[in-house]
């Protein structure tokens, strides 16, 4: 991310030094009174005012705005005003033509980037490396990382000039599309390879988990004398916290204090998350500790991280103290805090004091995101409280919240559990109508539903529908219809389904087993519940 951050500054030149522009205006680059807004209606208007002045201002001028706009990211804008000057008969220069590339790059209008492009070599410029990196990070970042490659060649091949952001964009490029041999390859053709490079091989091996290539890598660095700066150590205490060597990590967070780097915030939160996970509370609070005496402010991260891995250990006591020092250190709780904490609650069954918090989080104007509300949900449902639950359902689609096969899944239970299977039927086809397809434990809970239900055939026509769309039901799934099938005394239509389920693939579990042998034996059929029972010591189900 940092690295595209670094090459569009690069790529615009002119964007750096604006202050002379808009003498009449100076606040608009200083004071936080204008709004965004404001901001972009008072530059296009100073710009609308240089056009159409008697003597017209030279392209620098026009340039340092334009440059302003594209760094608010206002794309069409400049297009369109760049447009204008021209139609005036005002002509870009090269670094306005790069401007230009850059905007069409930006919005992922790559053949007008292109159309510029050429524009440059008919009005006898010579397009520069400026030119050549927005063009390659534009197609790389449109996934196009092959195309970028070919373009790499042609440039190269006519002499023309490229840097070192012009490998790192392409390093960078391969990496994201997961081609790190490649992008290993093309490191090992550039004669002094940059730190960031190498922050990139190392970041795409570790979330690929290779720990031993990362720290080849890493140690390949140290010999070479490039110096490790913040990023790099942040990376590879992720990552190597990713593939679960923490101790590695720990190493190098020891090497960084050593080397007088002082890790940051980030540094610190990537060490307490780990912990937390492994459930190593006290060693995490310990970290906080350090980090507090290092005079590195924790933020809502940080808190959020602890308050998780208390709550995940049922620890409602130490995850509320948390909290309260959260507050004490002036660290507000974000929305993330109330769902942590709301979760919490609904795991040991605390619902009231969850809907408590959760009536907090209105009275502070949070709007809850979607995994709150199905955090919510699915501890009402659990508990039987329906109507409560689809108050939330139509509560969060009124403020913009999306609910998801999560949230439709949740109510179906609940509505399942509570004897409403027409009304979870509906659900679901309501769900489809809304773009929103049900997963297999969405289906599963609707034919355990309706086998438990005594609807058999629904539970039938929904397992057909399955089959019918080309998907392949897994264990709970079959185990489902034959309980439903056997519940029902269909013992020879529940041992066909068995024989399906076993030709397909999908093996029994020990469930599958002891809901035929129950059936068997209920059945009278004791032989048939015996072999059935050697098969499941055979298969080495019985512990």
């Amino acid at each position: 991310m940092w690295l595209s951050r670094s090459v569009t500054v690069s790529l615009l030149p002119s964007i750096a030094k604006f202050s002379p522009f808009l003498p009449m205006h100076n606040s608009l680059f200083c004071s936080h009174l204008h709004s965004q807004t404001s901001l972009h209606d008072d530059a296009v208007s100073q710009f609308n005012r240089l056009l159409h002045q008697r003597h017209v201002p030279s392209i620098f001028e026009f340039g340092k705005i334009l440059g302003f706009l594209v760094r608010m990211k206002q794309y069409s804008t400049s297009i369109s005003l760049i447009k204008q000057m021209e139609f005036k008969g005002i002509l870009c220069d090269l670094a306005n033509l790069n401007l230009l590339i850059n905007c069409f790059c930006h919005l992922h209008k790559l053949a007008f980037a292109f159309s510029v492009f050429a524009k440059i070599f008919k009005r006898g410029y010579h397009p520069d490396a400026f030119t050549l990196n927005t063009l390659m990070r534009g197609l790389c970042d449109k996934g196009e990382v092959k195309e970028a490659l070919n373009f790499h060649d042609k440039v190269v091949a006519l002499g023309f000039p490229l840097d070192q952001y012009s490998y790192g964009i392409l390093v960078n490029g391969l990496s994201k599309i997961g081609e790190t041999e490649a992008a290993i390859e093309l490191l090992r053709t550039i004669q002094r390879p940059s730190i960031v490079m190498y922050n990139i091989i190392i970041d795409s091996l570790l979330k690929e988990k290779h720990p031993t290539e990362a720290y080849d890598f890493y140690y390949e660095m140290v010999i070479k004398g490039i110096p490790l700066n913040l990023v790099n150590y942040n990376t590879l205490i992720y990552g190597f916290c990713l593939v679960g060597q923490v101790e590695v990590a720990f190493g190098f967070l020891n090497e960084m204090i050593s080397n007088s780097i002082r890790p940051d915030v980030y540094t610190y939160n990537i060490l307490i998350d780990v912990l937390c996970k492994e459930r190593k509370l006290g060693e995490a609070k310990n970290v906080l500790g350090v980090m507090v005496k290092a005079y590195v402010k924790p933020n809502v991260v940080s808190f959020n991280a602890l308050m998780n891995g208390y709550y995940a250990l049922n620890k409602v006591r130490n995850a509320k103290q948390v909290f309260s020092a959260m507050t004490h250190m002036g660290v507000s709780p974000d929305v993330k805090t109330y769902g942590i904490m709301i979760n919490g609650f609904i795991r040991n069954k605390r619902v009231d004091k969850a809907i408590n918090l959760f009536q907090e989080m209105h009275d502070r104007n949070m709007v809850p995101d979607t995994v709150t509300y199905n955090t919510l949900i699915d501890g009402l449902c659990k508990i039987g409280r329906i109507s409560h639950a689809w108050d939330l359902f139509r509560e969060m689609r009124g403020r913009n919240r999306q609910a998801n096969v999560i949230t439709y899944s949740s109510l179906i239970d609940g509505l399942c559990k509570n004897q409403h299977l027409d009304k979870a039927i509906e659900l679901l086809r309501k769900m489809r109508e809304n773009g929103v397809q049900p997963d297999m434990y969405t289906v599963n809970i609707l034919i355990n539903g309706m086998c438990r239900g005594g609807r058999l055939k629904n539970a039938q026509e929904i397992f057909q529908d399955l089959l019918n769309k080309g998907h392949n039901p897994n264990i709970p799934t079959y185990n489902a219809m034959i309980s439903g099938l056997c519940k029902e005394g269909l013992l020879d239509e529940a041992l066909t389904l068995w024989s399906k389920m076993e030709d397909s693939g999908c093996l029994s579990n020990v469930i599958t087993f002891e809901i035929i042998i129950s059936a068997l034996f209920k059945n009278g059929q004791t032989e048939k519940a015996e072999v059935f029972f050697h098969e499941m010591i055979s298969r080495d189900l019985l512990k």
